[in-house]
């Protein structure tokens, strides 16, 4: 006697054979803009089928700072300080960016102590901007000593900035024509403690990460993006030298005297979240050779150029003349009219190339005031980078690429 039960004449019931295809919808989730993860008022509008991404679209703009167009109404000098609040992380690459175009809008000289101290407080920011970067992406997939190792680090840069500027972040230290005063005496000891201490500390970070199983399953594979994909779609810094591409805007289209620095561009190979993770690790032993050599090399000479109209005098000279005292007066007020003309100048930030495009209309006051932020674009790839995988490895793949949202809704 057989034991099979045939059901098919139950009511409610079908025979296999029978059975409608089970039709499926996707869900429509929004990821931010209070998401934690997704570092800043970032919305993510992400389409899943099941775990799986199908799309995403990033939706920026609510941080709505407007600083373009702010810029548009105000003098060059007074324009400067919004430059620190855009990258806040790190400001004096935009102090410096910033600089180097209305420098070469003005046709203006920098002495070469004021070039070479640039480099080395630029490379500061570099590795305060990784040191930011790497604390909150490891501590996003889990590992949350890696958040207070790496700002225990970042105390000592911002100790520099307070000592150079009198901030902590934004203090605009960088000026037109060099710097805004000589390099404090104290600098020397606080630049060699970090070359001192700081090899160690990158080299516990790689021992807690590197070949951690953890790390490893949650980073390697994940968020893979070609070297032709990465170059389509724009990227910059890091995430592009991650997939293998070799570009960087200081070997390049060298500025500042970076081409009489020695300094090796890491690349990776498999353009995932693990590769860009080793760039940015050794981008780090690498500014700290390129600063070694800006505080052992520094030339001797002035800090700023001296001998310019479009300049604020030394801020001796305006208690002592009047007649420094009369043009700090017109400078600050009226501000300079540079020729008439436009200019593009690019540098590599910590993540990316930064660009700002200047048009002067012979006023006080810039015609366009444009960034090429290399956030904004970033960000950009982000869905190539999670379409198709699943949703668990979203945050990883914002924590790789290193935005900062303060670049881009400018």
């Amino acid at each position: 006697m057989s034991t099979e039960l045939d059901l098919s004449g139950e009511k409610g019931l079908e025979a296999p054979s029978k059975v409608k295809d089970i039709k499926t919808k996707t869900m429509i989730l929004n990821m931010g803009p209070q998401h934690p993860a997704t570092h800043g008022v970032l919305r993510l509008i992400m389409e899943l089928d099941g775990e799986t991404v199908v799309k995403c679209t990033p939706d920026v703009g609510y941080l709505h700072t407007g600083i373009e167009k702010t810029a548009e109404n105000k003098t060059y000098y007074k324009a400067l300080p919004l430059t620190d609040r855009m990258d806040y992380l790190a400001p004096m690459m935009y102090n410096l960016c910033y600089c180097l175009a209305v420098e070469k809008l003005l046709d203006l000289e920098v002495p070469p102590k004021a070039q070479w101290a640039r480099v080395m407080l630029a490379e500061l920011t570099r590795l305060a901007s990784h040191l930011v970067w790497l604390g909150t992406h490891a501590m996003d997939i889990g590992a949350m000593t890696m958040f207070f190792y790496c700002f225990r680090e970042r105390e000592k840069i911002l100790e520099i900035y307070e000592t150079c500027g009198g901030q902590r972040m934004m203090s605009s230290y960088i000026r037109f024509g060099g710097l805004y005063e000589d390099l404090p005496l104290e600098l020397d000891r606080m630049v060699k403690e970090i070359l001192d201490t700081f090899p160690d500390k990158i080299n516990d970070y790689e021992n807690l990460l590197t070949t951690n199983r953890i790390w490893l399953n949650r980073t390697k594979g994940v968020g893979v993006i070609s070297a032709e994909d990465a170059i389509a779609c724009g990227i910059s810094g890091p995430n592009l030298r991650g997939s293998g591409v070799k570009w960087d805007v200081r070997k390049a289209n060298p500025y500042s005297s970076y081409e009489k620095f020695d300094f090796v561009v890491p690349v990776g190979k498999n353009g995932d979240v693990y590769d860009r993770y080793l760039v940015r690790l050794e981008e780090m032993h690498q500014s700290l050779k390129i600063i070694r050599q800006a505080l052992e090399g520094m030339p001797e000479g002035p800090f700023i150029n001296q001998n310019s109209k479009y300049l604020l005098p030394p801020r001796e000279e305006i208690f002592t003349s009047m007649e420094a005292l009369i043009h700090h007066f017109k400078v600050v007020v009226d501000g300079f009219r540079p020729p008439v003309g436009e200019v593009f100048q690019s540098i590599e930030t910590g993540k990316g190339e930064l660009g700002f495009y200047l048009v002067s209309d012979g006023s006080e006051k810039p015609y366009r005031w444009r960034v090429r932020a290399p956030s904004f674009v970033n960000v950009s790839a982000l869905p190539k980078l999670v379409e198709g995988r699943l949703f668990a490895d979203v945050v990883a793949n914002i924590g790789s690429i290193d935005i900062v949202l303060g670049e881009i809704d400018r």
